[in-house]
């Protein structure tokens, strides 16, 4: 950065945690009018984003790679182009009512505490952010500038999860202590979300034109630039992304993390691991979580698989085969059963049971549906034609930090016993920096919490 106003991130993060309130008015809206929204990362995830925004005013792109973006450019012609967010700020910041954010997991709380700061709405893909300190920042934040904000874990709009919480709530499933997750990924492979490098470290490669690597580096350290890191595979690399599990916790665990309050584990260990070179995720995992109890729920054990492995059936699930990903919450009185993501939740029991009880002994809806998706329920907020998204910052910041004390365990192939309330790993010495990262110079941020 060369500077942050071009804004400084040790003034974004001491006025986080000063009480310093900006209370933030919309440029170009009311409930009829259309939102100015500004594009952070526009390619994959990022067109995702701004296609089902496509009614709102998209007046302004920014990213590091022109060829990622082309689309983006060539749909809305008329909307201003940038590679550095900071520059779009500072010329555009009277302009924008709303920023989607939509990088690379180690970019996520550059590019939202730089919108945040100056009172802009804002969506973040998920896993929220890179750290702990990253996260706890980024929930002070939403209440010291008023904004509204939503992670997108798609999932959690969905009628499936509700479904999974008022199950729980009613008493129909009873007591859960046990929790199963899988996930068939990593696939590894050129153009996959997961390339091995031939050797680590990566070695140099030539930058392809319309591309800029120091902006994409962000915060993290100087490197060679190779294929491996750019655009997909970064998640494989923990400095840059939070591996399978970062990614997908977010939605898989997303249903028993709300429904049964988990809170943050005092512990996650690794049971297995294929092995890695250092810094790069195995292609198999088992990772333990360990919750206490909560109120009157009893402690829970979850389990994790990866790669391709999955739990051991049981019996009274009522299944012949595991589905490829999947989440099963082990009840006293019934199990529930989802996919990678919560959409679809079922009850394990015959099919002409299941029917049964859909008609007659389902729980009635207790949780307003989400109509249209995250990003209009993030935008209908912003207008006040809507409540705050569920997956605001206050909840999906600990939804994130659950799944980044697990991502510790698998990054060093350890246990690691967490003190949450202190933000500290109380068995081993030197995790600090892994709670908050140091950042290159220019990238800096605040010290304190």
């Amino acid at each position: 950065m060369k500077s942050l106003s071009r804004r400084d991130f040790i003034f974004s993060a001491s006025a986080a945690t000063a009480g310093i309130t900006f209370i933030p008015g919309l440029i170009s809206c009311s409930p009829s009018n259309k939102l100015n929204i500004a594009v952070i990362g526009v390619g994959g995830r990022g067109k995702a984003n701004w296609s089902a925004c496509s009614n709102e005013n998209i007046v302004a792109f920014c990213d590091v790679d022109e060829n990622r973006a082309a689309e983006g450019f060539n749909t809305f012609p008329n909307s201003r182009r940038f590679k550095d967010f900071r520059k779009m700020f500072d010329e555009m910041a009277g302009e924008i009512d709303a920023v989607l954010v939509s990088t690379p997991d180690h970019t996520h709380f550059a590019a939202a505490m730089a919108a945040m700061e100056l009172g802009k709405h804002v969506y973040v893909e998920k896993p929220l952010a890179h750290n702990v300190w990253q996260l706890r920042t980024l929930k002070k934040a939403t209440h010291q500038y008023n904004v509204i904000t939503q992670m997108g874990n798609q999932g959690h709009s969905t009628d499936g999860i509700r479904k999974v919480k008022e199950w729980v709530d009613s008493g129909v499933v009873g007591e859960v202590k046990e929790i199963f997750a899988w996930f068939n990924g990593p696939e590894f492979g050129e153009d996959k979300y997961f390339t091995k490098p031939k050797q680590f470290p990566p070695t140099e490669e030539p930058m392809p034109s319309g591309f800029d690597w120091d902006l994409w580096l962000g915060p993290t350290a100087e490197r060679p630039y190779n294929h491996v890191f750019h655009p997909k595979s970064w998640r494989g690399f923990y400095n840059f992304g939070n591996a399978e599990l970062g990614d997908w916790a977010c939605h898989t665990l997303d249903a028993p993390y709300w429904s049964l309050d988990l809170g943050n584990p005092v512990a996650t260990e690794t049971l297995f691991s294929s092995g890695a070179p250092k810094g790069f995720l195995p292609d198999k995992s088992i990772i333990q979580f360990e919750f206490p109890a909560r109120g009157n729920k009893p402690p829970v054990i979850l389990k994790w698989y990866e790669g391709g492995l999955k739990p051991e059936s049981r019996q009274e699930w009522s299944l012949n085969e595991l589905p490829s990903s999947g989440m099963i919450m082990v009840g006293e009185k019934q199990n529930i059963i989802t996919g990678g993501r919560p959409n679809n939740a079922r009850l394990m029991m015959s099919k002409a049971e299941w029917e049964s009880w859909m008609e007659n002994e389902m729980p009635q809806a207790t949780i307003p549906r989400v109509e249209g998706g995250p990003q209009k329920e993030f935008t209908d907020a912003i207008k006040g034609n809507g409540p705050l998204p569920g997956s605001n910052f206050d909840y999906a910041t600990g939804l994130t930090e659950m799944a980044l004390i697990g991502v510790l365990a698998q990054r060093f192939n350890t246990r690691i016993e967490y003190d949450a309330e202190n933000m500290k790993v109380t068995n081993h010495d030197g995790m600090e920096k892994y709670l908050k990262e140091p950042a290159r110079e220019g990238w800096k941020y605040g010290d304190s919490l």
